[in-house]
């Protein structure tokens, strides 16, 4: 075991005795990367505060249920993620689905050499400015590693819809990018 695992074991076992000095010292190593996590699902910086607060209480209050086994960090995340989806699936925005048939088909593919060029920002911009089902199902499935099957369960949805988002969520990223592309060159 290295130095970081030996730190890390003594962080989770003071947070399990409720350990001020502990959970201070978790938020402080993770609080950045959940953030990042909360704001991939949420534009709005102040919401996806609030989503990392909720998740750390949830973390601090489940931490006794954390076995040890598999990532500490992996099972953080998965809770900051159910975090973020509790709130999306609570805002109006989110519960209004999103119409499959409002984005026309594309056979068209962006040149990798296109995508390239742009910054990793004005990559994350593009995902962002996505409607809300779609950029759900694209974290989720893209970024996350979740299978459809599995963000058909989490978010209510069929299994083919959880598909066809991704594939329309692609269509648009497309469409953003070759834009996004058009306007530097």
């Amino acid at each position: 075991m290295d130095n970081l695992e030996s730190d890390q074991q003594v962080i989770i076992a003071g947070c399990k005795g409720n350990n001020s000095w502990a959970r201070k010292k978790l938020y402080e190593l993770y609080a950045p990367a959940m953030l990042g996590i909360c704001v991939r699902y949420v534009n709005e910086k102040e919401a996806a505060r609030d989503i990392l607060q909720e998740g750390f209480i949830k973390v601090f209050t489940k931490i006794k249920d954390y076995s040890g086994a598999g990532s500490f960090e992996g099972w953080m995340k998965k809770i900051f993620i159910m975090s973020a989806l509790e709130y999306l699936r609570s805002t109006k925005e989110f519960r209004s689905s999103v119409r499959l048939d409002d984005y026309e088909e594309t056979d068209d593919q962006v040149d990798p050499e296109v995508v390239e060029q742009l910054s990793a920002d004005e990559i994350l911009r593009c995902v962002n400015e996505l409607p809300f089902g779609l950029k759900t199902v694209f974290n989720m499935y893209a970024v996350e590693g979740y299978s459809h099957s599995e963000i058909g369960q989490l978010l209510n949805i069929e299994e083919s819809s959880s598909r066809s988002q991704f594939t329309r969520a692609k269509q648009l990223l497309q469409v953003k990018i070759k834009k996004l592309y058009g306007q530097k060159g």
